[in-house]
């Protein structure tokens, strides 16, 4: 997940400015009525430079500190819940919707600038999956590649049969308070706890957490009903979506929940601790549909769209459970 969220706030932070292209008396952030060709290659450039710092730097940071190896594929259907696959999913969506946007903003053609953000989301995908691939702990993935193509599908469908996005992907995150649990190695040679492993695995701040901890993460489908309708004066906000939502809890490993791979070997009772899927139905506010006349809000509201609001949610998971929440995020 934090390989494909470092891309993902980079691209965030370049397409913020654009973004504030339907805002009211600014003649700058305004898209022309044909291709400006200095937007363009200022786009382009931007674009390009962006592309190849992250990569420069997602390597170094990232894949250098581990083994790499020839070219090979991994099978990671079943890893983190499918919380993985998620990720891939959403941050494709994005990084398209948020390419398209920047066209936009040059003057290119609706239907190029839709291609365009395919590409783009496509091809910042394919860059992780190719660098996963020749790492000896991963591997290139058939899965994530079908996730990522079917989030700049997501994108792509609904621009050719709305020209706009009423349903949008976003995520959600909550610190996970994990219990302090004694755990014993099968030998009963050594001990350690619950949140201990939980720490080395995911981190111990906020920030890492967010990034790393897939017992946090929720992935949604915010759905916006009044863009449905065809009467433009109905009752339900325009603001107001319907999402529903996937997460997953006890994670304490990829596969299942055994750790390390050498002795001593750590192995929790799948009956005190099973790893379960949940299911949501919440509300969500879609925040470009906010009214208001404060260009840097309206910026601030189309960039960070991506983020599920805190709202009243009804939760089904397959230990045969039915919570409601009064509120959760």
């Amino acid at each position: 997940m934090i390989r494909l969220l470092y891309i993902w706030f980079c691209l965030m932070l370049a397409a913020g400015s654009l973004k504030a292209q339907k805002l009211e008396g600014a003649p700058f952030l305004a898209a022309p009525d044909s291709l400006h060709k200095g937007r363009l290659w200022l786009a382009a450039g931007g674009g390009a430079s962006i592309y190849t710092g992250a990569s420069i730097v997602l390597w170094h940071t990232w894949y250098k500190q581990y083994e790499t190896t020839s070219f090979h594929f991994f099978n990671d259907w079943h890893e983190w819940e499918g919380l993985d696959k998620g990720g891939h999913y959403i941050t494709a969506y994005h990084e398209a919707k948020w390419s398209f946007d920047g066209a936009i903003w040059t003057g290119m053609d609706r239907r190029k600038a839709m291609w365009l953000g395919v590409a783009v989301g496509t091809g910042l995908q394919a860059t992780i999956e190719f660098m996963d691939a020749f790492a000896a702990k991963w591997g290139f993935s058939v899965g994530d590649i079908g996730f990522n193509t079917l989030g700049v599908s997501t994108f792509a469908v609904q621009e050719l049969l709305w020209q706009e996005q009423r349903i949008t992907p976003k995520v959600s995150f909550s610190k996970v308070n994990y219990p302090t649990d004694v755990v014993y190695s099968l030998d009963g040679s050594m001990s350690t706890t619950i949140d201990t492993r939980a720490a080395d695995l995911y981190g111990s701040d906020f920030i890492t957490r967010f990034f790393k901890d897939y017992n946090g993460h929720s992935f949604w489908l915010s759905i916006n009903p009044r863009s449905f309708s065809e009467d433009p004066e109905g009752w339900f906000p325009p603001w107001l979506n319907i999402a529903v939502g996937y997460g997953a809890q006890n994670m304490y490993g990829g596969f299942e929940n055994e750790w390390p791979s050498e002795d001593p070997i750590y192995r929790l009772d799948d009956t005190v601790y099973p790893r379960y899927s949940q299911f949501y139905l919440s509300f969500d506010v879609d925040l470009t549909k906010i009214p208001t006349r404060k260009r840097f809000l309206r910026a601030l509201f189309g960039v960070v769209n991506f983020i599920k609001i805190p709202a009243p949610t009804l939760e089904v998971n397959t230990l045969g459970e039915v919570k409601f929440h009064p509120i959760y995020w």
